[in-house]
């Protein structure tokens, strides 16, 4: 090998063995309604960066019972905005590092196709046994289903067919697995690459519910660290942008 060739090979290989070792694993929790572009963006994110984002999925109420309870997150991605807030505001949050990723649509599904109609008549002919739901104290689209149903008049009707999911991801399992004909899930659940998958929805009107503005906080726990802003940038470049918009999101 010529003397020149070895010093560009041992350069790249110094290189390499700077970024590994800079290289960080992060904790990160994560709405469960923003599983499938999480995923895709924490792959994009390490090939960039070589950080690696550990991901866990679940119920924003879950996540902030367990950060209280000194669950080792140093990033939130919350389904609402109320719990990022509430998260700063006890001093389990960092000021200032709060900001809204995504805003969400709520839909009415069903895998039947031409079960559920485009304005959601179905609720009110009651032609089914079941209505899945996630948990409305737990998940923030388990309360905009509950809003929506109130603001329909039908809370009380149909009180006695729904089903509870602890999550939005179980609520959509209910409807998978046939325990529900229809429910309420998250528009992104049934929406990737700008393509519906197969089934039947009804996208229920913004005005039904309350915003479902999904903030991000950096917890106390990720105070400082690099690869944790890192991400923070990551989620605000226009490559997360249009990996959220194809799963149906609102920026």
């Amino acid at each position: 090998m010529k003397p020149v060739f070895r010093r560009v090979a041992l350069f790249a290989i110094l290189a390499g063995a700077a970024l590994a070792a800079r290289a960080e694993e992060i904790s990160v929790a994560v709405a469960a309604n923003f599983t499938a572009p999480m995923q895709k963006i924490a792959a994009e994110f390490e090939k960039s960066t070589g950080h690696k984002a550990q991901l866990v999925f679940g119920s924003t109420g879950k996540f902030y019972a367990q950060i209280k309870s000194g669950a080792p997150f140093q990033l939130l991605l919350a389904a609402d905005d109320e719990t990022p807030t509430r998260l700063v505001r006890e001093g389990d949050g960092v000021a200032g590092s709060q900001f809204t990723y995504a805003i969400g649509k709520l839909v009415l599904w069903s895998p039947k196709p031409g079960f559920v109609d485009d304005k959601g008549e179905v609720l009110k002919a009651g032609k089914f046994e079941h209505l899945s739901i996630a948990n409305p104290k737990l998940a923030p689209y388990g309360l905009a289903a509950t809003e929506t149903l109130k603001v329909l008049g039908l809370a009380e009707a149909l009180q006695s067919r729904i089903v509870t999911g602890e999550s939005i991801t179980q609520a959509q399992q209910f409807l998978v697995s046939g325990s529900a004909e229809l429910g309420f899930i998250a528009f992104s659940q049934i929406h990737k690459d700008g393509k519906l998958i197969a089934g039947s929805h009804w996208l229920v009107p913004a005005k039904y519910h309350s915003p479902i503005r999904q903030d991000a906080v950096v917890l106390a726990k990720g105070k400082g660290n690099a690869a944790v802003e890192a991400l923070v940038g990551f989620l605000r470049s226009r490559t997360s942008a249009d990996i959220i918009k194809s799963y149906g999101y609102d920026l």
